[in-house]
């Protein structure tokens, strides 16, 4: 503890005790023991795990576990950086698979359900097949027999807003699609809200804010390009799809922080390689059955699909480790960059037009995902209960991840656990 955090400790102390005097109580061995106990909050430094507050009418205490130096050297840890490189490396494979189905439309290869489908069908002899030699709670029957139905609502969230997104482009213009794909930020923020019980701040918000005004600026940069492309046949039909494609993300992605957060990456992966594939697969067979047929077959397109289910089956191997780190929320606002990374490419690939604001647009998004995540959002605590998504405990190489949102081991945290009246538990 530096000199400064030091004396607004003390200065809290004194506050305390000086309120209970006024209230004509003593501040006796009990009372300095819990505020001494407290001192460990004062010199934890930023990281992105999340503070819990108390509840009740101990405002001393809500105000000492408040307390954080909120210091320019203190918000940009490496923690931070390291995440901002991860969310980075995620928008590149997003890149990834952007170029590589720009190169399949030029050569009349337009089959997104068959993309998916290879996916899901690696994810399946990856994961799936690890869930299947579990044994106890953590095997796949153990799991299908009491959340299947749930694993089965978050794969068709995840199935369609992949393919809704793509079907988009056939009916509304590309402007609209980076405009109105930003809507899943929004309704995720609610839905943690609601049901992950996170608790955002006003600088969360002003983070929020600044990733949208780069998104702003590059959809400008866009319109000066002459990038307005796609097509303008019913945009009203686009729009919506557009829409209901970034709820079905948010779904999706809320999901994947609770279950990684609390039963582990390889169990939501297992489950959304077995439900993607059935789903992708019967959407194939109905969809695009045909045009799979006049797919014609050479070395090039086969590279170009099997560069494709790269990148995708490491976008989704990679992305619950990061939302595991930070959060859903987080995760989207780095993925912002993504369309960005793909204009660079194309660039050089497609000869696009170049503009400043790209640039800037860049610079913007960076700054306002630090923002959000230079200081941890807040958790409210609950106890588990034996059903749901929780009756199955993660295992293996995913015993000892979860708690994410809790406070570090080392820092004493029962004087600031949250008690809540008739509070039940956190539950998709």
């Amino acid at each position: 503890m530096d000199e400064r955090e030091r004396l607004s400790y003390t200065a809290v102390k004194m506050e305390a005790e000086d309120d209970i005097r006024a209230t004509g109580g003593s501040f006796g061995d009990r009372e300095k023991a819990e505020c001494d106990s407290r001192s460990a909050l004062l010199q934890k430094r930023m990281d992105p795990e999340e503070p819990i507050l108390p509840a009740g009418n101990n405002r001393t205490a809500a105000f000492i576990c408040r307390l954080n130096p909120y210091r320019v050297k203190e918000m940009l840890t490496w923690q931070l950086l390291k995440t901002l490189a991860m969310g980075q490396g995620l928008s590149l494979l997003i890149c990834g698979t952007a170029v590589t189905c720009q190169y399949l439309a030029e050569r009349k290869v337009e089959t997104p359900m068959l993309q998916s489908f290879m996916n899901y069908a690696l994810l399946f002899l990856t994961y799936t097949t690890t869930l299947s030699f579990r044994k106890r709670d953590g095997n796949i029957l153990q799991i299908l027999k009491t959340k299947w139905w749930k694993y089965l609502l978050v794969g068709i969230s995840d199935v369609e807003a992949n393919y809704m997104v793509v079907k988009a482009y056939q009916f509304t213009t590309l402007t609209s699609v980076q405009l109105l794909d930003c809507f899943v930020i929004p309704v995720l923020m609610a839905l943690s809200w609601m049901f992950l019980k996170t608790r955002y701040k006003l600088v969360h918000y002003i983070g929020v804010a600044v990733c949208l005004l780069g998104v702003g600026a590059m959809v400008g940069a866009d319109l000066l390009a002459g990038r307005d492309q796609g097509s303008s046949n019913d945009i009203l039909l686009g729009d919506g799809l557009v829409l209901i494609s970034a709820t079905f993300y948010a779904v999706s992605n809320v999901c994947q922080e609770y279950t990684v957060k609390n039963l582990g990456r390889v169990e939501f992966l297992g489950m959304m390689g077995l439900f993607g594939t059935i789903i992708s697969g019967v959407q194939l067979g109905v969809l695009e059955y045909s045009a799979v047929t006049q797919i014609p077959w050479n070395w090039e397109i086969v590279l170009l699909f099997g560069a494709y289910t790269a990148c995708m089956f490491l976008l989704y191997s990679c992305m619950p480790v990061v939302v595991r780190l930070t959060s859903a929320t987080a995760v989207n606002l780095s993925l912002l960059t993504a369309d960005l990374f793909s204009l660079f490419c194309g660039l050089f690939l497609f000869h696009y037009t170049f503009s400043g604001l790209y640039i800037v647009s860049f610079v913007v998004i960076t700054v306002g995902f630090i923002t959000f995540n230079a200081v941890p959002t807040l958790t409210l605590a609950a106890q588990p209960e034996d059903e749901g998504f929780q009756n199955s405990p993660a295992s293996g190489d995913d015993a000892g991840k979860r708690g994410e949102a809790e406070m570090d081991s080392s820092v004493p945290q029962k004087p600031c656990e949250l008690t809540t009246v008739n509070q039940k538990s956190t539950k998709l």
